[in-house]
């Protein structure tokens, strides 16, 4: 169902660039409060019907196609229009005008509150290609891709207040050499989460969204359902269990990335640990903006993901590996070079110095700190190209390619 325009009875959708509603046809503009689609009364209690009940039984393809696939009676055209389990807003295929599904926006299930996009199309465009265009590892042809889809999509949210407690044992090797030890460190705690944000979309990694973040909570609006005029959007599909999931493991991660900084020693271990996670009851339901652009590059379709309200860039994109490898092993083999001329000159100094072993052994350490110090290198090299991989395996997920998809179809 579309929000009509008082001037020209065109419809409306919403321009993140003036914040405001916005019609094409007569260029008016109007605050989202002002608003409101005259049908909305008579249509946020009608029922979906199920794909099978409108077409009857199909094939066993076309049940697949359209799995947990509803349709809806387009207000403007009459078309109908196939959405998805969990879809909100879409377009109509047929004339094309903003829709909302009003009888997904029950009181029951309504947002308390949306983070409008104020990040435009173009401004997300020109984030991504500032990111990747100055990068001398990321392939020419990457730096000028054409994207194939540019979609607004608000997501579901639940912002959730918590409390986490844990004690734990963490185990530390102490000292070096034949006084090295094993020590064990008894540590307790909790942390008071407040307004945690807990994507509620199951179509979409927690890893990707929790990227996005953060998330600007002050400048969100009570929820009114024009902001969704013009982009796509999704409900909450997931439950109580997997929300209260999601806080307990970020709350754990947190903690116990904090206690083994707070520990001494090495190789620092969390030996034993008990937790618990008290969730309040006071959760609110929140929508928020991000830009999908998917594009192909040697076959393989890659989504980059924006924060529709910061601009945040998220994405791990294909990179020239062997380039980069060339670098890391020109720039150790330079290091090792300089680092043995570099050796040999301290060490004719000290020697000259201190001819006795004294000389000797200063010269050693100067050497273990240089060997130490290219194998450093190294290490950090490959640590960086492990990130980049996963961030790769990311951007090009199949689940976050489909979840675009299902929006055209």
């Amino acid at each position: 169902m579309a929000t009509l325009c008082k001037n020209c009875n065109h419809a409306l959708i919403y321009d993140p660039g003036k914040k405001m509603m916005l019609c094409v046809a007569c260029g008016s503009t109007f605050a989202a409060e002002q608003v409101e689609s005259e049908a909305k009364k008579y249509r946020e209690n009608e029922r979906l019907l199920k794909h099978s009940e409108v077409y009857g039984e199909e094939t066993e393809k076309a049940k697949e196609e359209f799995l947990e696939c509803y349709v809806y009676t387009c207000s403007e055209c009459g078309g109908e229009i196939v959405i998805h389990g969990t879809e909100v807003s879409t377009h109509c295929v047929y004339c094309g005008n903003p829709t909302v599904v009003f009888s997904r926006v029950t009181k029951e299930k309504k947002p308390n509150f949306i983070l409008p996009f104020s990040v435009t199309r173009e401004t997300a465009l020109n984030n991504i290609r500032y990111k990747i265009g100055t990068s001398i590892f990321v392939p020419k042809a990457v730096r000028n891709f054409q994207p194939d889809d540019v979609l607004g999509i608000y997501l579901p949210f639940w912002l959730v207040n918590a409390n986490y407690y844990e004690t734990c044992v963490v185990r530390s090797e102490v000292g070096s050499g034949k006084s090295k030890e094993t020590r064990y460190w008894g540590r307790t705690g909790n942390i008071e989460i407040k307004d945690l944000p807990v994507d509620g979309c199951s179509m979409l990694s927690d890893e990707s969204s929790m990227r996005l973040e953060p998330f600007p909570l002050k400048s969100m609006k009570n929820f009114d359902e024009d902001y969704l005029l013009g982009f796509y959007s999704n409900a909450s599909d997931i439950n109580y269990n997997e929300m209260y999931q999601a806080v307990e493991s970020r709350a754990k991660e947190h903690f116990e990335e904090s206690v083994l900084k707070n520990v001494e020693g090495s190789s620092r271990t969390i030996d034993r640990e008990t937790h618990q996670t008290s969730i309040k009851d006071a959760y609110k339901y929140a929508m928020f903006p991000v830009w999908f652009v998917t594009f192909t590059y040697k076959g393989k379709h890659n989504t980059i993901l924006v924060n529709g309200r910061t601009g945040k860039v998220v994405c791990g994109l294909p990179w020239r590996k062997g380039l980069f490898a060339a670098m890391t092993l020109g720039i150790g083999s330079l290091v090792a070079l300089m680092s043995y001329f570099l050796f040999y000159g301290i060490l004719s100094i000290c020697l000259q110095t201190s001819p006795d072993s004294a000389g000797e052994k200063l010269g050693s350490f100067i050497l273990a700190v240089f060997v130490l110090a290219i194998l450093g290198l190294f290490s950090a090299g490959i640590r960086k190209m492990s990130r980049v991989l996963k961030q790769i395996s990311r951007t090009q997920s199949s689940e976050t390619f489909n979840f675009v998809k299902k929006r055209k179809e």
